[in-house]
């Protein structure tokens, strides 16, 4: 891929897909496409909610298709950042990128109790 003012973001596992300027957030890319990422500091890496998986950061000539993490992430995040999770407020789109967005904690909570009551009821 050349490196272009435009990239392919697509999400997982909504399967969405935008196009987007080279240099917006994730979390800009996501909320345009309407994809949900959790955040409650507006932005500025504090909260650490919107963690996502960058699934290939680097394309077929082996480069970056993301930022590289600025320091205040990298205190955050650690070694997480080398195994492929940022903050979607702090990185930036550089080329087509396929991302992986974590579920919802409670969203996760709530479907494991209903997969536990339907084993429960199973039994019956």
């Amino acid at each position: 891929m050349s490196r272009t003012d435009k990239a392919q973001v697509t999400f997982l596992p909504s399967g969405k897909s935008i196009q987007v300027s080279s240099g917006t957030t994730v979390l800009t890319a996501a909320r345009k496409a309407g994809v949900h990422i959790a955040v409650r500091c507006d932005g500025k890496a504090a909260c650490l909610m919107c963690k996502v998986n960058i699934a290939h950061p680097y394309d077929e000539e082996n480069q970056s298709c993301i930022s590289t993490a600025e320091p205040a992430e990298t205190r955050k995040l650690g070694v997480l950042i080398g195994q492929g999770v940022r903050l979607s407020c702090q990185a930036k789109v550089i080329g087509d990128l396929t991302v992986e967005v974590p579920e919802d904690r409670l969203k996760a909570a709530i479907r494991k109790q209903m997969e536990q009551q339907n084993e429960d009821l199973s039994d019956w």
